[in-house]
């Protein structure tokens, strides 16, 4: 299977991303980190759900056909059992195996909730938290759900206006489904620095202290 990742966005496009992250980062103590994963979830459920929503109208249609031939009628339990079990696991590995069949029996609310809470628990593994001046910002994309989430430590979330994050959330996811995800996460970073060089301009001793992409195999 390919890698969703390294599909999404091509080499140039990562260092695409990273030189706009390097770049910000020179106008404002803020410490930017884009991070991109593959999924935030494995939604066991979309899988069991999809499965049976193949193999219960599939084994039904099979059962009549089946039926007669082995002397059973056409709504023979046992004839429908037994095309349904090996159909219904069969209709699991094919589910979890595509991604665009498989998003199809997540809601975008649960998708929403995994996205968010993949960023915040990644925001703390990564170090986010952990800067001299609490200016850590992370961009986390999640490619299966193509969905957004950005988080801004004590130091910059104060100093950004209400609603900012969630208009750059919405910046990326738009970039995402119009199929410019590199141009759309620079035009984030950039809207970023556009704030914190006002707010938390850069300085004479400030060092990066954090990567400026991560990428989530």
């Amino acid at each position: 299977m390919r890698d969703p990742v390294k599909t999404f966005l091509k080499k140039a496009e990562w260092e695409q991303i990273e030189s706009c992250v390097r770049q910000a980062e020179r106008t404002t103590r803020g410490e930017i980190v884009v991070m991109v994963a593959p999924s935030s979830h494995h939604y066991p459920v979309a899988d069991l759900r999809g499965a049976a929503t193949l193999a219960i109208p599939a084994a039904v249609v099979l059962a009549r056909t089946v039926g007669p031939l082995v002397w059973a009628g056409p709504h023979d339990l046992w004839i429908f059992l037994g095309i349904f079990v090996p159909l219904f696991f069969l209709c699991r590995l094919v589910v979890m195996r595509l991604p665009r069949l498989k998003r199809l029996f997540v809601s975008e609310k649960e998708m929403g909730h995994e996205v968010r809470e993949a960023a915040t628990i990644q925001f703390f593994l990564k170090g986010l938290f952990r800067t001299r001046e609490e200016t850590g910002v992370l961009i986390y994309l999640s490619v299966f759900e193509g969905n957004v989430w950005v988080i801004g430590d004590r130091g910059v979330d104060a100093a950004v206006p209400p609603g900012f994050w969630q208009g750059v959330v919405d910046e990326v996811v738009a970039g995402v489904k119009n199929g410019r995800p590199a141009a759309a996460i620079c035009d984030a970073v950039g809207r970023i620095r556009g704030v914190l060089a006002e707010k938390v301009p850069a300085a004479a001793s400030d060092t990066n202290e954090l990567p400026n992409l991560i990428v989530d195999a």
